[in-house]
């Protein structure tokens, strides 16, 4: 199981990683279609309109990036049962290194000396917490503790919304890390969801964490959609990694028994800090290079009309 979980979050990771990127890419299209057309900005903030956001959600490399979350989700789930989180979420923050090497390809990043250097980092540092973690997952949780996720939830999401579209400047690194907080409720509720073991529905959804996954899932979604809008993808997926990294980590090891090997816990300790730090440093190196707009190649023909056909009329 152990192994399965592994293999898990490595899916989990790739598939994050596509997707942010894909979404990044249908943002773009949308945030450039907004400006050439007079509609960015009509309300003096940074943020996004409601209207621009649902337009987002129909570009076809946004869609196409909603069913890799899809994947991403199950990944992750797997290895939420079966890893303790620290492990399972540092696996997944990997895809900060995923997104920073199709950034290049798709959204006119260029990748530095200092980015490989981070990009290694993480990849030791995720070495590091698999050779100290110690197999096996406690997945009890009283009833409080579950009905503590959903109220954590709807504070999370009100939060969220609130900062992403009265957030101004602030905008995009809020909605960064109230997603990634709320993935980070998703990857805590999953592990301690009752009723999978044997499946049993009417026992699933009398759960409060499965209703804090649903909810966490669609207001975080929407959340880094606006966030992918307003901000540069690197910056936004560092804040959300920092978040759904963090967050499960600590909530594993306080409350759910999450440990190391007997004498290894330092090594633990180095590799998921590690772990976190070159992941923001990748996202943040991969910042500065293109501009907001830069970052949309337009699309030729498909669903949308593309920048450059929107020039030449």
């Amino acid at each position: 199981m152990f192994a399965i979980g592994i293999i898990a979050a490595s899916m989990a990771a790739v598939a994050y990683g596509v997707s942010t990127v894909l979404r990044a890419l249908g943002a773009r299209r949308v945030a450039v279609e907004q400006r050439d057309e007079g509609k960015a900005g009509i309300d003096g903030s940074s943020s996004p309109s409601v209207e621009s956001t649902f337009s987002t959600l129909v570009d076809p490399a946004f869609i196409l990036g909603t069913v890799m979350v899809v994947v991403g989700f199950a990944g992750g789930a797997v290895a939420a049962r079966f890893l303790p989180l620290f492990l399972a979420q540092s696996i997944v923050s990997a895809n900060l290194v995923v997104t920073a090497l199709l950034g290049t390809l798709l959204l006119n990043i260029t990748l530095h000396t200092r980015d490989w250097v981070a990009i290694w980092l993480v990849v030791l540092s995720l070495f590091m917490l698999g050779v100290s973690s110690a197999p096996g997952a406690n997945d009890d949780a009283s009833m409080t503790f579950h009905w503590g996720l959903l109220a954590a939830t709807v504070v999370l999401c009100s939060v969220s919304l609130f900062g992403v579209y009265r957030g101004g400047a602030f905008a995009a690194p809020i909605g960064g890390a109230g997603a990634g907080l709320l993935f980070g409720v998703i990857a805590c509720s999953v592990r301690v969801l009752d009723g999978l073991e044997p499946f049993d529905l009417v026992t699933v959804l009398r759960d409060p964490a499965a209703w804090s996954i649903a909810i966490a899932g669609a207001v975080g979604f929407y959340v880094q959609t606006v966030a992918l809008q307003v901000g540069a993808v690197s910056g936004v997926t560092a804040m959300l990694v920092v978040g759904e990294t963090a967050g499960p980590s600590i909530v594993g090891v306080v409350f759910l028994g999450d440990s190391a090997h007997a004498g290894l816990g330092w090594l633990a300790i180095v590799g998921f800090i590690g772990a976190v730090v070159g992941a923001v440093l990748v996202a943040w190196y991969g910042s500065g290079d293109p501009d907001h707009f830069g970052e949309a190649p337009p699309e030729k023909g498909g669903w949308r009309r593309g920048r450059e056909q929107i020039e030449e009329q």
